[in-house]
């Protein structure tokens, strides 16, 4: 049985502010750290053993190649490399590669072995100070039973270091602006955005700069809920964007947290997640979401904003 065989529905982890993290080794070294992915980025784990793998010319040093997994050509990214470990020819033909979406954009991550699915509550996750550097690959962590530290990447950073041409076109937003009018809330105001990974804060801080509007990131869902509960009058904010995946508290519980108080139940709130799911985005609209965005189309973010500014005015 695949360990990836019992895994909880989404819609029942995001109402507890839960996650399930598939726990991985890089490498066979019984002293190699534990590294973790949200189960919900994840489809399969395959043996590298079983798939040939082409090579790709002139192409980034972690992008090995590609191998053909029903019917799709997926790009295999060589995480130990990323993590400055070097696998023996030995220890290749032993590893396995996790399947993995970002964004509906389909890669191969290649690890050692899967070990284990867990549960987690958001708040039992950590960003210690130590791992926020600005090029740091870590995001935050959390202890398995026997107090084991266990790392989650900042996945993203990865793909755009490897595949930048998966990521945000910032190019692409000032087309997507000339012909809508900025709601004056908008122009006066600030965006509260929660976002805990550097390589999504950087797109985001870009696109508000683009756009002449100004915003105000908060490294995770609790910051941002403490911040509004600290406001004389919040309801002179004209949207909430936020992640699902962050350490303290997910997306879903801002969501709840917003619409449950009277002041603030009526901001927009646009969600903008790598965990682009039918039952995220269902899940987020239950709770209260306006609007659903990947963050692989994050410039388009604004004109979602103002669209969904528009549909509340004029309630």
């Amino acid at each position: 049985m695949s360990v990836l065989d019992n895994v909880d529905a989404a819609t029942n982890l995001a109402k507890n502010n839960e996650l399930q993290l598939l726990v991985f080794r890089i490498s066979e070294s019984e002293e190699s750290a534990y590294y973790a992915i949200n189960v919900f980025k994840t489809r399969e784990v395959v043996e590298s053993k079983n798939h040939f793998l082409t090579q790709i010319p002139s192409c980034h040093p972690l992008l090995e190649g590609t191998i053909t997994l029903r019917g799709l050509q997926i790009p295999i990214l060589n995480l130990p490399a990323w993590l400055g470990v070097t696998l023996s020819k030995e220890s290749i033909s032993k590893s396995n590669i996790l399947i993995c979406d970002f964004n509906g954009i389909i890669i191969g991550l290649r690890i050692m072995s899967a070990y284990r699915v867990i549960k987690k509550n958001w708040n039992e996750m950590h960003a210690p100070d130590s791992y926020r550097q600005e090029d740091g690959v870590v995001m935050n962590h959390t202890r398995l039973e026997d107090g084991s530290l266990c790392l989650i990447l900042d996945y993203e950073k990865l793909l755009a270091d490897v595949i930048p041409q998966a990521m945000v076109d910032t190019e692409e937003q000032a087309g997507n602006l000339k012909d809508i009018e900025i709601p004056s809330k908008l122009k006066v105001g600030t965006v509260l955005v929660a976002e805990d990974s550097k390589t999504a804060q950087r797109h985001l801080i870009q696109i508000f700069n683009n756009s002449n509007i100004s915003m105000k990131l908060f490294e995770n869902g609790k910051l941002l809920i403490d911040y509004i509960k600290a406001m004389p009058d919040p309801s002179v904010v004209p949207a909430i964007i936020t992640d699902i995946e962050m350490p303290e508290m997910s997306g879903f519980t801002v969501i709840q947290e917003i619409r449950k108080n009277p002041m603030t139940k009526n901001i927009p709130i646009i969600v903008n997640s790598s965990m682009t799911g039918e039952n995220n985005k269902r899940e987020a609209e239950a709770l209260g979401a306006n609007g659903f965005i990947d963050k692989t189309k994050s410039h388009n973010v604004i004109p979602l904003v103002v669209e969904a500014m528009n549909k509340v005015a004029a309630k």
